[in-house]
């Protein structure tokens, strides 16, 4: 079985970008504006904070640009920038994990019925949101940055400063308390 090299479609308007050309980095720009600002917006839960981290971290990209290697894709590459200015933003509003010791009941799992219709799923969609944006910056930074970017808890300890065993107690905490905000604002299953 013959292997194959990884090679990002963006290589291209990567390699001009490094060359100073401001088309290309207004491409770039273009398309992965929205989907950093998301990630961004999930781990600060604010939105002038989510875009002054975006454009920081398309700043630091492009003078940085030397330092992207090709062995990854352009856009995880981007993503780590901004997660990690993400988290650097919450650290400066003096980041504070929900202690161990604090305690919150939990519903039951919640589920989608999957005959439901748009409008209905959009609602619910737009609940678990407004409570995702509720839940206490630890709860909240640990539950995007596994659930939701997809980074392991030995990854967030690592990120945040924090044990594997933290990381994954406010997973689990942060799962409760997102299911007690989606409960008491009616969404049921």
């Amino acid at each position: 079985m013959e292997a194959f090299a990884y090679t990002d479609i963006n290589a291209p308007l990567v390699e001009r970008c490094r060359l100073g050309d401001r088309r290309a980095q207004a491409e770039i720009y273009k398309r992965y504006a929205k989907a950093m600002f998301n990630a961004s917006l999930r781990i600060t839960g604010d939105y002038a904070e989510a875009e002054d981290v975006l454009q920081e971290s398309f700043l630091s990209a492009f003078r940085e640009l030397h330092s992207y290697k090709g062995d990854s894709s352009f856009g995880s590459w981007l993503k780590r920038i901004v997660i990690n200015k993400s988290i650097n933003c919450l650290r400066n509003r003096r980041l504070q994990l929900v202690p161990l010791g604090e305690q919150h009941d939990a519903a039951g799992p919640e589920t989608l019925d999957s005959s439901a219709d748009t409008e209905v799923v959009q609602w619910r969609a737009d609940v678990v949101r407004r409570c995702v944006q509720e839940l206490p910056d630890g709860y909240r930074v640990v539950l995007t940055l596994y659930l939701l970017e997809g980074y392991d808890h030995a990854e967030i300890a690592g990120i945040l400063g924090i044990t594997e065993s933290t990381s994954k107690s406010q997973y689990s905490r942060a799962r409760k308390k997102l299911l007690e905000l989606a409960s008491q604002r009616g969404l049921t299953a």
